[in-house]
């Protein structure tokens, strides 16, 4: 299981997100974190990037990982991020 760190600009976003949203994102990023295979259609690694894209319904999260922490870049609307 790997560690999941949020920057300053993800934490905001999820503050804001009502409260059902804001626990399925981070349920999913746990879920990724146990077991990449879970989640494997809904992460896309980004063009021209080292970060990836995980889909949770209408929310996108941009990530960095490595082998042992999970960096969530930013959290946002689909048309946003």
């Amino acid at each position: 299981m790997k560690k999941i760190a949020y920057s300053k600009q993800a934490i905001k976003t999820l503050s804001k997100l009502p409260v059902n949203e804001s626990s399925r994102i981070r349920s999913k990023l746990r879920q990724y974190a146990d077991d990449p295979a879970s989640q494997a259609n809904n992460v896309r690694k980004l063009q021209g990037q080292s970060a990836c894209r995980l889909r949770v319904g209408d929310w996108r999260v941009i990530f960095d990982e490595d082998d042992v922490v999970i960096e969530v870049i930013k959290v946002g609307a689909r048309g946003d991020v």
